[in-house]
């Protein structure tokens, strides 16, 4: 039984060690937060990186939220989603699985096994969603990739 402990003691070990929650600030040199660059006057790529903690639409609206904050910074009312991609993955950090084999022999020996292994991937669960963006004033299409910025705000704020 002391063996079968040792494994799950390191275990809670490592998920104890794993990073915090993810909130919302600049990445800063971290791998979690939102990062911005400038690739043109009026178009910016935005990232927001999270970890396990938040599902891919949760992540989304926070890059969504911070290209708001990009273009109201900027002087600009709304703008566009020129491209747009995920990356990551939903799986759990620790994974167990667990084996039972049973044996018979010819002279009538046999015997029966347990066995328990576990996973650890320290990059399961991360995400990250990035956004290529061009910021706009004056009317706004009525494109399902344009987005109003103070609305977008107002709607992440609820969040």
């Amino acid at each position: 039984m002391r063996l079968f402990l040792i494994p799950l003691a390191l275990a809670a070990s490592l998920a104890a060690c794993s990073s915090g929650p993810t909130s919302y600030g600049p990445a800063d040199g971290s791998d979690r937060g939102y990062s911005q660059t400038r690739i043109e006057q009026d178009r910016y790529r935005i990232r927001f990186a999270a970890g396990a903690d938040m599902e891919f639409d949760e992540v989304e609206l926070m890059a969504l939220r911070r290209a708001a904050e990009v273009t109201l910074e900027q002087g600009a009312d709304w703008f566009l989603v020129t491209n747009r991609q995920s990356s990551g993955n939903d799986r759990n950090p620790v994974g167990v699985s667990t084996g039972v084999g049973v044996s018979t022999g010819s002279r009538g020996w046999s015997s029966r096994s347990a066995g328990i292994g576990l996973r650890f991937d320290a990059s399961a669960g991360e995400k990250s969603v990035s956004l290529e963006i061009l910021v706009r004033s004056g009317p706004r299409p009525s494109d399902g990739r344009a987005y109003d910025a103070r609305e977008v705000l107002a709607n992440a704020a609820g969040n």
